[in-house]
């Protein structure tokens, strides 16, 4: 038989298709009560606002627009070019920067695209390991490896959970990276970039933020600027602690123009050629929240986060960084290695309806079987939960996790908790059920 013949038989086609269609909306809607029950703690989502949540579904979700507003390789984009052009010059007054790119997919394309337009295969780069906390894009499997750049591991401080400057400093002098990359996945503390900023010039270095995980924080003045301390180019995805669509975005300061012109061509056409004009449109809805409601936003996520590891500290869970307040970003990260390491828990958690994940913490050998678990304030944030709120939920993972309280014991009361903070906040039209999504109920 021809390998492209049509191999599907009789039987086959008396499967009843819309039977799997309705199934998978089923699927759908259980996914979204599952989200609508449950305490959802993960450092790395979010929630969409009404609005933004609106663009999702326009029309835009099925055109293309090919390279540049006003210079595009497809008609019927005029609508398109202008959304793109309002969500360039929103990032750019948001951020305070002279260049910003939206249209990378995700915060990965992001990073392939400054790898696309500022590293040559065989380039060093200086980062944080990944048992330190680095994302996977700096690893050999990820974006590192498709474009063939050698890591240089920055020292870490791993009682302080943040780069050690001085070591840094001499890891930097003698390897002479070509460029010096700051971000992390586990991201407590803001890094020493204006510490750095001179030993990075020094050796001719460019500086990289990896923003994936604060860009929320940098937008609402409340983490680091790192544009404005030593870097010359953020890359970030768009849906963590900033609350927008699972996208990407590119900005930078300070640079020559040839160096935008080869970040515009990294993200087109080097790693993207339709940017998923839906998301963008979204993102420019965000973008506009942003500027509205940011840094309200930021600080209450910071506060949230600071008063969680606290109560989780005072009822004997090993919350890392005690001295420091624990974080000064949206996460906190717990040794769980006494109760059963971070694959136990978070399955724990889940089937008691907490939601968080496991998470490598210093000196851990498994991503699969780690030590530690990440939690995060974004999106427990968002539904308006402030810090009386965060020792409710720090007793339940108590009672979940030292005192084991069965999750058919504790379900209930924490799906009652949770459908009594399901109204979204910090956006235009507050007070909407995230989890009712359109169509769908």
């Amino acid at each position: 038989m021809n390998k492209y013949e049509n191999t599907v038989t009789e039987s086959d086609k008396n499967v009843d298709t819309f039977k799997i269609a309705s199934k998978i909306r089923d699927l759908a809607i259980s996914h979204n009560k599952l989200f609508e029950e449950s305490i959802p703690l993960i450092a790395s989502e979010n929630l969409l606002s009404p609005l933004a949540k609106e663009m999702l579904i326009t029309d835009f979700h099925s055109r293309y627009a090919e390279g540049l507003p006003k210079e595009r390789y497809y008609e019927g984009n005029r609508f398109v070019d202008e959304v793109e052009l309002e969500a360039i010059e929103l990032a750019k007054k948001l951020f305070n920067v002279d260049f910003a790119d939206v249209r990378p997919t995700s915060g990965t394309v992001a990073n392939l695209a400054v790898l696309k337009a500022f590293a040559k295969h065989g380039d060093k780069i200086a980062t944080v390991s990944l048992d330190d906390g680095a994302h996977i894009s700096t690893a050999e499997f990820g974006a590192f490896g498709v474009r063939g750049v050698n890591p240089v591991f920055m020292p870490f401080n791993r009682d302080e959970m943040n780069i050690d400057i001085d070591n840094t400093k001499k890891v930097i002098l003698n390897e002479k990276p070509n460029i010096v990359l700051f971000g992390l996945s586990l991201f407590l503390f803001p890094p020493p970039i204006k510490e750095l900023a001179d030993t990075i010039k020094e050796v001719g270095a460019m500086g990289w933020y990896d923003g994936a995980h604060v860009l929320g924080l940098i937008a609402g003045g409340k983490f680091q600027d790192p544009l404005h301390e030593g870097c010359n180019v953020l890359s970030a995805s768009t849906h963590k602690t900033f609350p927008g669509p699972q996208h990407g975005i590119l900005l930078a300061s300070g640079m020559e123009e040839n160096q935008y012109k080869k970040l515009r061509s990294g993200a087109f056409p080097g790693v993207t050629s339709n940017h998923h004009l839906h998301a963008m449109a979204s993102l420019a809805i965000t973008l506009v929240e942003e500027i509205e409601f940011g840094k309200k936003y930021a600080e209450a996520m910071i506060n949230n986060a600071k008063a969680l590891g606290e109560s989780l500290y005072n009822k004997n869970f090993k919350v890392l960084c005690p001295d420091k307040e624990f974080t000064e970003s949206h996460t906190i990260a717990i040794n769980v290695h006494d109760l059963g390491g971070g694959e136990i828990c978070a399955k724990k958690l889940e089937e008691s309806g907490i939601i968080v994940n496991k998470n490598m913490l210093p000196g851990d050998k498994s991503a699969k079987h780690p030590d530690g678990i990440r939690i995060g304030t974004p999106e427990i944030t968002r539904l308006g939960m402030n810090k009386s709120d965060m020792n409710i939920i720090a007793e339940f993972i108590k009672r979940i996790l030292i005192d084991g309280i069965a999750p058919s014991i504790i379900k209930k009361e924490i799906t009652d908790f949770k459908r009594s903070h399901n109204k979204i906040s910090y956006c235009f039209y507050e007070g909407e059920n995230p989890y009712k999504y359109y169509r769908l109920v």
